[in-house]
């Protein structure tokens, strides 16, 4: 049965505000708020647990019935929304538990990416690329936040994302016999044609500051994109893309 929402002052409002609006909610609820039909139709694919539904004014039938259904006029879901202008639905999934891969074969480490459309833009390609795992590092954007989902496009709910500090991060690598490679703007960069990637683990850092000299200092070696033109560095989330390819290419 779906249960209408009438005021902004209602405890179930707050709290789908809270989910789009602070990571503190959503890591103490372990739900986050996704926005759109075509997430929610990639969340059922992706056999997403999908908990609370909100529907802008009247609900589709062309769902089964949801574990908890909502609908609000136009004006309240609206003010509910972290999107502007969505025509819903709006609804909340479970977050995953983390599952470490055993014996991984390509490993991206994510250090300072604080944009949330750069993360999300990086798991896309990751699942469309099957890297095993990305580790997102601390000061990294929270892969739950709704512009980072909605940049998935899907993938935050099948690729296998960790939240490591930079100790651990390095640690599992080592455990895992996969050699960590920087990308870094520096004299000792090799071109990571030349580098064996098929079995490795690359990290990416922001655009603005590269990765830290504390995580330098733990890889094994440097890797650099080559580039013919006047650009000094590229995007981070298509940086990502190039290095998951080549990872690809080679295994192939």
């Amino acid at each position: 049965m779906t249960e209408e929402l009438r005021s902004r002052q209602s405890a179930q409002v707050r709290f789908f505000r809270e989910l789009a609006r602070e990571a503190e909610a959503r890591r103490e609820n372990g739900l986050y708020l996704c926005d759109g039909e075509k997430l929610l139709q990639e969340a059922l694919r992706s056999d997403a647990e999908v908990c609370h539904v909100v529907w802008r004014e009247k609900r589709t039938d062309t769902y089964s019935a949801f574990e908890k259904e909502y609908s609000a006029s136009a004006d309240l879901f609206d003010y509910i929304s972290p999107m502007k202008n969505s025509p819903g639905p709006l609804f909340s999934v479970r977050m995953k538990a983390d599952a470490v891969p055993d014996k991984p074969e390509r490993v991206l480490l994510l250090e300072e990416i604080q944009d949330p459309g750069n993360v999300g833009t990086i798991l896309r390609t990751a699942d469309a690329f099957q890297v095993d795992a990305v580790i997102l590092l601390e000061s990294c954007a929270d892969v739950y936040a709704p512009k980072t989902v909605r940049a998935s496009m899907g993938a935050v709910f099948r690729q296998n994302v960790l939240r490591m500090t930079l100790h651990e991060a390095v640690s599992y690598c080592r455990g895992q016999n996969l050699p960590l490679y920087g990308a870094a703007l520096s004299p000792r960069a090799r071109d990571l044609r030349e580098l064996r990637l098929d079995h490795a683990a690359v990290a990416i850092g922001s655009e603005g500051h590269g990765l830290s000299a504390e995580l330098l200092g733990q890889c094994d070696g440097e890797l650099i994109i080559p580039m013919s033109g006047a650009a000094e560095s590229l995007n981070a989330g298509v940086a990502a893309a190039i290095v998951m390819w080549e990872m690809c290419r080679q295994e192939a």
